[in-house]
């Protein structure tokens, strides 16, 4: 797919969970990682947990549009995932938009 790098944007998604929720949190984090990686927008699709503080989480993606994260947001799996995320977190996700402004080489 061809993209111009200016249209791209970068997210990163904060989820902290309630300690006795952990292992949940983490599940319904990776059920995002496949159907997101197959969207047609989508650049890359990772999760990680903070080594210091295991009840943190990190959702890093990257869509070749503003339109490409509408449609991912109305994929099915999104919402599905999101109601049963949000109950077990220890506070609200905390969500970062950004747009590429080095050279990527």
């Amino acid at each position: 797919m061809s993209t111009s790098k200016s249209s791209e944007r970068h997210i990163v998604c904060v989820a902290r969970a309630r300690p006795e929720h952990r292992d949940r949190v983490k599940e319904l984090l990776l059920e995002l990682i496949g159907p997101s990686r197959s969207e047609a927008g989508c650049l890359y699709y990772d999760l990680y947990q903070k080594a210091d503080e295991p009840d943190v989480f990190t959702l890093v993606d990257g869509w070749v549009s503003e339109q490409a994260i509408a449609d991912h947001l109305a994929h099915p799996n999104v919402p599905r995932v999101t109601d049963q995320l949000l109950p077990l977190l220890a506070s609200p996700l905390e969500v970062t938009t950004s747009v590429r402004i080095s050279d990527p080489d």
